[in-house]
C-alpha cells in the first residue's frame, strides 16, 4: 500500500513536470508570438550584429520577448547571428521566427536609373543596401579594379547599366561592384561586340556615344536615327557638335555650378575641354551621363540614312527635325531658336 502511494505520487509529479514542460515547449516554441497587424513584417540585420541588435528590432513585433530569449538561447541563435533581410509572418511561433531569421535571407530588388556621376550612383544604391555611399564610391573608384578591367576615371560610370537587379540587402560594396561588372560583361555578348566592331567603336566608345544620344533624346523611337547622324559624322570626320557635351563641359566649371543651361550659346562653344565636341573632333574621352540600354542598342543598331544634321522640333517638343544639307539644318535651327526666344529662354 505504501509503495503504491509512492508510485502514484511519482506519477503525479511526472505528469505535473510533463505538463509544465509541455507548456514551456508550447509557449517557447509553438505558440504564436507576433503582435503586428500586417501579414508580414521585415527586419534588417546588419553585418557584425549582436543578439541585442536583433532583439531591439523584435521587441515591437513580438508579444513575449522573454520567451523568445529563452528559445534563442537554447537554440544557440544568440551566438550565431546572420546578416540580411528577413521576414516574420503574422502568427509565427518563436521557433518559426528563429528558423526564418537564421537561414532565410530574402533577396531584394536594387534599382537605379540614369545617374550622372559615380557619386550620385553610390548615393542611390546606399539607400537600398547595407553598404554606405562612401564604401560604395571607394569600391567603384578603386584604381586596381579599374585598371584590371580596362576602365578609367572617365569611363568607369559606363560599367553600370541602369536596371533592376536581385541582390541581398547585406551585399558588400565590393560585391555590388563585382556584380555590376558581371552584368556588364553579360550585356556585351558576341552579338553586341560584333556590332561595335562593324562601326569601328570600342565598348567604351559605344557607351560614350550612347550617352550623347540619350541626352539628345529620351524618345526611344528616335534614338536610332540620332545615333545614325553621329555615326555618319564620325565616318566622315565631321565634329559631332553635340550640345549636351557643351553642357557637360560647362558644368565642370565653377562659373556654372548650381546653374541650369537651357539654351546653348556661342560662349559655351569656346570652353576648352576634351568634352567640347565643337572644338575637338571625334568622341569625348568618356560618357557624359549614364545612358539607358535603349540608347546603347540604338548606337549598335543605328538607322542607316544620309542625315548629317538635326535640330529640336519646335512643334513637337522632345522630337527633332533631320537634315542632309546645312541650309535645311539652319532653317530648322532658326525655327527652334525663335521658339526659345518666344518663351523667354535666353540662357
Amino acid at each position: 500500500m505504501y509503495i503504491k502511494k509512492i508510485l502514484i505520487t511519482i506519477v503525479i509529479i511526472g505528469l505535473v513536470v510533463a505538463a509544465f514542460f509541455a507548456n514551456f515547449v508550447y509557449k517557447a516554441m509553438l505558440k504564436p508570438n507576433t503582435k503586428f497587424n500586417n501579414e508580414m513584417a521585415y527586419i534588417f540585420i546588419p553585418s557584425n550584429a549582436v543578439y541585442e541588435d536583433v532583439r531591439n528590432q523584435l521587441i515591437p513585433l513580438l508579444d513575449d520577448i522573454d520567451s523568445f530569449d529563452d528559445l534563442a538561447e537554447q537554440k544557440k541563435y544568440t551566438v550565431n547571428i546572420k546578416a540580411g533581410k528577413f521576414a516574420i509572418k503574422n502568427g509565427m511561433s518563436n521557433n518559426d521566427i528563429i528558423n526564418s531569421i537564421r537561414s532565410k535571407n530574402i533577396p531584394i530588388k536594387v534599382s537605379f536609373n540614369n545617374q550622372e556621376t559615380l557619386e550620385k550612383l553610390a548615393g542611390r544604391i546606399a539607400v537600398q543596401v547595407e553598404a554606405d555611399s562612401v564604401s560604395l564610391l571607394n569600391a567603384m573608384k578603386d584604381q586596381t579594379f579599374l585598371k584590371e578591367n580596362n576602365f578609367n576615371g572617365a569611363t568607369a560610370l559606363g560599367m553600370y547599366l541602369p536596371n533592376s537587379y536581385e541582390l541581398f540587402w547585406n551585399t558588400s560594396a565590393e560585391s555590388f561592384r563585382n556584380r555590376m561588372l558581371k552584368e556588364y560583361n553579360r550585356f556585351w555578348n558576341d552579338s553586341r561586340k560584333n556590332k561595335a566592331k562593324d562601326i569601328d567603336l570600342s565598348q567604351d566608345e559605344v557607351i560614350a556615344l550612347a550617352s550623347i544620344v540619350y541626352e539628345e533624346s529620351k524618345q526611344t523611337s528616335e534614338q536610332p536615327r540620332i545615333a545614325g547622324v553621329y555615326v555618319n559624322r564620325l565616318k566622315r570626320g565631321i565634329p559631332l557638335q553635340a550640345d549636351p557635351t557643351l553642357k557637360f563641359a560647362a558644368y565642370k566649371l565653377p562659373k556654372y555650378k548650381n546653374t541650369i543651361i537651357k539654351r546653348v550659346l556661342n560662349v559655351h562653344m569656346e570652353i576648352d575641354s576634351p568634352y567640347n565636341t565643337y572644338m575637338y573632333a571625334g568622341l569625348p574621352p568618356g560618357l557624359i551621363a549614364m545612358p539607358d540600354i535603349s540608347a546603347i542598342d540604338a548606337v549598335l543598331n543605328h538607322e542607316k540614312h544620309k542625315y548629317i544634321y538635326f535640330a529640336a522640333d519646335a512643334k513637337r517638343l522632345g522630337f527633332h527635325k533631320f537634315a542632309r544639307t546645312l541650309a535645311q539644318h539652319n532653317a530648322n535651327a532658326r525655327e527652334y531658336h525663335r521658339y526659345l526666344s518666344s518663351q523667354g529662354i535666353n540662357k
